[in-house]
């Protein structure tokens, strides 16, 4: 029997579906780890922000305290500019709810995990042929609708996270694992090495 040549391949309509699974799997997948730097970068952001806040209020409550001590107008003085830029911070956290955000990209990135890991059992059972094109066709159809619908609810990605996420899958290989990382949690029944 001779192998399929390329061109048979091209003609096969199941190598259409895993082409399109795959590139949907791919896609899935950086939308996954890009949710999580998000949430990350903001958490990250609202630590920085309330470390500022703390700071700033002692500031400020140590100047009015020089000042009610007798420092004069110099103690007012920085009193009034730290008061003011504790103002603006505040503001601007009332205003822009950092964590509640982070929590939403976290949501998102859980929702978006679990359509990952059916795109995954997709491909696995395509490559097993145990079920029929159209089945698998019907399978997809609905993992689209699904992702729709989390999307539609997600906030919006940011083009840093993204590096991030790229940087993490790419550089630090995020999601693959060696056959002995995968041992190592493994009971021994069930190992490779």
């Amino acid at each position: 029997m001779e192998p399929h040549s390329q061109t048979d391949n091209a003609l096969n309509p199941s190598c259409f579906l895993e082409g399109q699974l795959r590139e949907c799997y791919g896609r899935v997948v950086y939308s996954h780890k890009t949710h999580e730097k998000c949430a990350d970068l903001l958490l990250g952001r609202l630590s920085i922000i309330k470390v500022w806040q703390i700071v700033l209020s002692a500031l400020t409550t140590g100047g009015f305290i020089s000042t009610f001590l007798g420092s004069g107008n110099v103690g007012a003085a920085v009193g009034v500019v730290l008061s003011t830029a504790l103002l603006v911070l505040n503001a601007y956290t009332k205003n822009y709810d950092l964590g509640e955000l982070a929590q939403k990209h976290k949501q998102a990135a859980n929702d978006i995990w679990l359509i990952r890991e059916k795109y995954l059992s997709l491909l696995t059972d395509l490559a097993s042929k145990r079920k029929s094109l159209d089945i698998l066709q019907e399978e997809r159809d609905k993992l689209l609708a699904e992702l729709h619908a989390v999307y539609a609810g997600s906030p919006s990605t940011t083009y840093q996270a993204y590096k991030k996420a790229q940087e993490a899958l790419k550089r630090n290989e995020d999601m693959t694992f060696s056959d002995e990382e995968i041992d190592a949690f493994l009971p021994k029944e069930l190992k490779r090495g």
